[in-house]
């Protein structure tokens, strides 16, 4: 039983005990309460963690490979995962937000007169003009930073980097976003170009490291997602990535709209079934034979067993279920089906929290302390 959820896999060139991938998650903790939550995801069973938004530069917002510090900071979370026999990846990401656009809004960040939707709108709005005008200058030192990042997270630990393909990369493959008139805007191919030479970036000087990408999908009919890859433009973007190095998919809606529909609640109107965002996984099958993992409300081992069993996905990644309980592979793997606490997709203690500026956090927390 569930023998395809605990089947090793190579995913990209990295050998994985099992299916299931914590998925990239913001979590506004302490350190010290980050690293313990990290520590029992690690212990729970899962064969990878992702950590999200790791900066390809130095940055004031958010902790850098690129100082002494923030170097010790990674090195220490990549030593607890790998004690627990659990790899980690670090996900390469620069920010499309204005960074002088959001000075403006600090006062009402720090007075929590936003909330962190009303934040992301705000902070949305500055995007389209930021990217069509960034200079080629920028442009090319940002794409070279994702190489340099690369290098810095092998050094530090991680067993693999995985290239946001939201955020910057996200917003200049969008016609949305990306108004520009050179080489790096119009057309698919030209849109493509900022992502394939961030990947290209790692690959010259990393030949061999499994690149992850999160393939971002905008959906329209009904609209869902800003940023990221129209579904009609799949066919020229993927085999773009895979030429520029790209080893496996991360694949999920687009981003930079309400942050409900990226993480959607279990009453939400189009994405509220098991496995919602897999339907664009069955569409990224057709230009690859690369692995892809898939994510979106996963937390029904029966489900799961299926669609890894059927080769609908290679890998099968979870955020709020491991929130909900870190030790859902081990109890799977064990059998121990009706002790797992599931996920209801509530969003309240997860979203919810932070969006409250009070850290991500799960309803059955007390339970599992």
């Amino acid at each position: 039983m569930y023998q395809a959820i605990n089947n090793p896999v190579n995913y990209g060139g990295l050998e994985l005990k099992n299916r299931i991938i914590f998925a990239p998650t913001t979590f506004g903790l302490s350190d010290e309460e980050y690293f313990e939550k990290i520590r029992k995801i690690a212990a729970g069973g899962c064969a990878m963690i992702i950590v999200g938004d790791v900066p390809v530069g130095k940055s004031t917002f958010e902790k850098s490979l690129f100082d002494k510090k923030g170097f010790a900071y990674y090195q220490k979370l990549a030593r607890i995962v790998h004690q627990e026999n659990c790899r980690i990846c670090a996900q390469l990401h620069q920010s499309d937000s204005n960074m002088l656009a959001m000075l403006k809004y600090v006062p009402g960040v720090l007075s929590k007169k936003f909330t962190m939707q009303q934040l992301r709108t705000l902070l949305n709005n500055e995007v389209s003009p930021y990217i069509t005008k960034m200079s080629q200058h920028k442009i090319h030192k940002i794409i070279q930073g994702f190489g340099e990042a690369a290098v810095l997270a092998v050094k530090a630990g991680f067993d693999m980097v995985q290239v946001h393909g939201d955020r910057i990369c996200g917003s200049f493959s969008s016609v949305i976003f990306n108004h520009r008139t050179d080489e790096y805007g119009g057309n698919a191919r030209n849109r493509a170009r900022f992502a394939t030479e961030a990947v290209q970036a790692i690959r010259k000087r990393l030949p061999d490291l499994p690149i992850d990408y999160k393939l971002a999908v905008r959906q329209e009919n009904p609209h869902y997602g800003n940023a990221g890859v129209l579904e009609s433009e799949l066919g020229i973007f993927i085999p773009l990535l895979e030429d520029a190095g790209v080893t496996s998919f991360h694949v999920t809606l687009a981003n930079h709209s309400s942050l409900e529909d990226t993480i959607p609640p279990a009453n939400h109107p189009y994405f509220k079934e098991q496995g919602c965002f897999l339907k664009f996984c069955d569409e990224v099958r057709n230009y690859t034979d690369k692995p892809i993992t898939g994510v979106g409300g996963l937390n029904q081992p029966d489900f799961i067993e299926e669609q890894l069993a059927n080769g609908r996905i290679t890998c099968a990644a979870m955020s709020r279920q491991l929130l909900a309980d870190p030790e859902w592979p081990d109890k799977v793997k064990n059998r121990q089906i009706t002790e797992i606490h599931r996920c209801v997709r509530c969003n309240k203690k997860c979203l919810g929290s932070l969006q409250q500026h009070q850290g991500t956090h799960c309803i059955y927390e007390k339970n599992l302390s």
